[in-house]
């Protein structure tokens, strides 16, 4: 279990805490030629390395590094503007099942750790999962309802983001010291917020999009929040 969190986390500091934009667009641009490729293929092994702690693990890193660049590879060659979408999401599981295998494999040299360490790897592996890959999981899920006509307003620069990711925080932390009810009163605080701004714009679409937006971060922190409260053996 821990090794499978381990190398959850290192796919999710590789793939989207460390890797710009930047380096995605150079590596859909060049392709196999994109030097970003094979930096990022590097990070992802020495991440998992490094976070698992043990030399044996040295292999089975190249292993992982090796796989995540074959899909990669994959996802480069095939996808396009129409099916982006579509291959982010078929990437994201064919890495989930290479991390899963890896850690059957894995297994037979298991290490034991103490239950308060144990803790500390899911707790930040899910703290980790609720910022920046979550925040692109769900635009990406949005993308096809995004606005067509928008309009410059006086909001701060990327604040809708760093919003998100803050409630999403919120919950997770209201989930694992047992109050519920405080998710409630952030949803509402929220929804009274964004209420003026909404009902200024007269735009229903736009309001359909905010609400499935929203919904869908508070949907994902609950899950993330309770599946981690579960690993940590936590009531309900």
């Amino acid at each position: 279990m821990i090794i499978f969190v381990k190398l959850l986390l290192a796919h999710l500091i590789g793939d989207f805490l460390l890797q710009p934009t930047s380096w995605v667009e150079d590596k859909e641009k060049n392709k196999q030629k994109s030097l970003y490729l094979y930096l990022h293929i590097f990070l992802h092994g020495a991440i998992a390395w490094i976070l698992v702690g043990e030399k044996a693990f040295f292999g089975f890193a190249v292993l992982l590094a090796f796989l995540h660049g074959v899909i990669d590879f994959l996802k480069l060659y095939f996808q396009t503007k129409k099916t982006k979408r579509i291959w982010f999401s078929i990437d994201q599981i064919l890495h989930l099942l290479v991390i899963v295998i890896v850690t059957l494999i894995y297994t037979d040299t298991k290490i034991e750790l103490d239950h308060l360490s144990s803790q500390f790897w899911i707790v930040l592996t899910g703290i980790v999962l609720l910022t920046k890959p979550t925040s692109i999981i769900i635009k990406n899920i949005i993308s096809i309802w995004t606005p067509e006509n928008k309009t410059k307003d006086n909001s701060l620069q990327n604040a809708g983001n760093y919003i998100g990711i803050l409630e999403r925080l919120f919950v997770f932390c209201f989930i694992l010291t047992g109050h519920f009810e405080a998710i409630g009163f952030l949803l509402a605080a929220k929804s009274i917020f964004r209420f003026g701004d909404l009902k200024e714009a007269k735009d229903r679409k736009l309001t359909e999009y905010v609400l499935i937006g929203t919904l869908l971060s508070f949907g994902i922190a609950l899950l993330i929040g309770l599946l981690v409260q579960l690993s940590l053996g936590f009531p309900f």
